[in-house]
């Protein structure tokens, strides 16, 4: 592999100057119990502007968060209103580059959503949440949210990445083509879910109601000139009924065990919208790894 990392279809790019009623839960889950990570195992949108039409949040506020100019790499320059537009590698990349948003997720739903430029390609862009601890510069191509304990992340290559370990999640991301990335943070589930062009992914990772660290925002890319604006970023009001329902749902993991409880069916509808029982995600092995690393493989649906 190349010690820079271009796109591929400009092979040799010259140097330029750095520039109350109750809601239904997101459906089309996947990602299950145990098929997801845990924690212990493994178009500009103003303040008073609506939600999109497929957020997730839609009875939600908006937050008005942006990234950090003290937490980022020094490959990273914010611009744009409210620095909410980040470029990676102004002028050519030799490693990996991050920065992190301001906003602390934990105890709360939050959602955000990002436009990625039509520069896609390269080892690894990557969107998800961290702790302080977590890296935001490597002087090597990494998938670095998610290489050890402090972040989870998902990759442009459709595999989530959380303590060095790598699953299958979704279908790869087409490369030089712009999309729609949402993520939403469920602090009291402990819950995180990817979106991509509206679609909801299933959740992909689970668990994180017990990160005692402050949770926040973090993308990263290996690839020269990405672009990445944020363009969404709201969240809810939590009350009594949602953590009462967390509580139990702890000890209430399937709908069979549910059904025992005989729980009036309003109640019971309401508790079965978090049960996930879908096929668990299957880990990369070494080999397929290497492929995705040379831009061989694609993930199917």
């Amino acid at each position: 592999m190349s010690d820079v990392e271009v796109d591929p279809l400009q092979p040799h790019p010259l140097p330029i100057a750095a520039i109350a009623p109750r809601r239904r839960r997101p459906t089309g889950r996947r990602g299950g119990g145990a098929g997801g990570l845990s924690s212990g195992s493994l178009d500009a949108t103003s303040s008073t502007s609506p939600p999109p039409r497929f957020c997730p949040l839609p009875n939600g506020v908006e937050d008005n968060w942006t990234w950090s100019k003290r937490h980022r790499s020094k490959e990273v320059v914010l611009r744009g209103p409210n620095s909410r537009t980040v470029h990676f590698h102004p002028n050519w990349s030799k490693g990996t580059a991050g920065v992190q948003g301001k906003r602390s997720l934990n105890n709360g739903r939050h959602y955000w959503e990002l436009h990625v430029s039509q520069r896609v390609f390269g080892t690894s862009i990557m969107f998800g949440i961290g702790t302080k601890s977590a890296r935001l510069h490597a002087n090597a191509f990494r998938n670095m949210l998610g290489e050890n304990e402090h972040g989870w992340g998902l990759s442009h290559k459709g595999v989530l990445w959380h303590e060095g370990v790598a699953l299958l999640y979704t279908k790869r991301f087409r490369e030089n083509q712009p999309t729609q990335i949402g993520v939403l943070f469920d602090g009291i589930e402990g819950t995180l879910t990817f979106y991509k062009d509206g679609k909801c992914l299933g959740v992909a990772f689970r668990g994180l109601d017990q990160i005692d660290e402050p949770l926040y925002p973090i993308v990263c890319s290996t690839a020269a000139k990405t672009e990445m604006t944020l363009k969404c970023t709201r969240r809810e009001f939590v009350n009594l009924q949602d953590r009462c329902r967390a509580v139990i749902m702890r000890r209430v993991r399937s709908a069979a065990q549910l059904e025992k409880l005989k729980l009036p069916l309003p109640i019971a509808d309401y508790l079965s919208e978090v049960i996930d029982e879908k096929k668990p995600l299957r880990q990369v092995d070494p080999l397929e790894m290497c492929i995705m690393n040379y831009d061989l493989y694609e993930v199917r649906e």
